[in-house]
């Protein structure tokens, strides 16, 4: 049997929240996507162009230690790379407007 695959963003984003519920693994998120929005701003200013190859690695880096230690599920990057990677900022933005709460269990 196969899974049924999530046909667009605004039904993924849902189902990537419920993988996020570790108040740990959210801040690690936020910590990740900030530092690849500064390090993006850093590499077009200053056109340090081999630097992009640290995007990937601090944006993964911190999602996947969050996901590993403490969220404790495999990250939906692999399954949906894009949808995921949209959620990423989605979420981002969302905890810095205050939309999503850091600790989801303290709602």
């Amino acid at each position: 049997m196969t899974e049924k695959r999530i046909p667009n963003l605004k039904e993924f984003y849902p189902y990537y929240l419920s993988e996020h519920q570790n108040a740990t693994c959210r801040k690690l998120h936020f910590v990740g996507t900030s530092l690849v929005i500064l390090l993006l701003a850093y590499i077009l200013i200053t056109q340090t162009w081999w630097a992009f190859i640290g995007i990937p690695l601090i944006g993964y880096g911190f999602a996947w230690v969050g996901h590993y230690f403490y969220e404790q599920n495999k990250p939906a990057t692999f399954q949906y790379p894009l949808y995921s990677l949209a959620s990423d900022f989605i979420l981002f933005w969302d905890l810095l407007t205050g939309k999503q709460p850091f600790n989801p269990k303290s709602k």
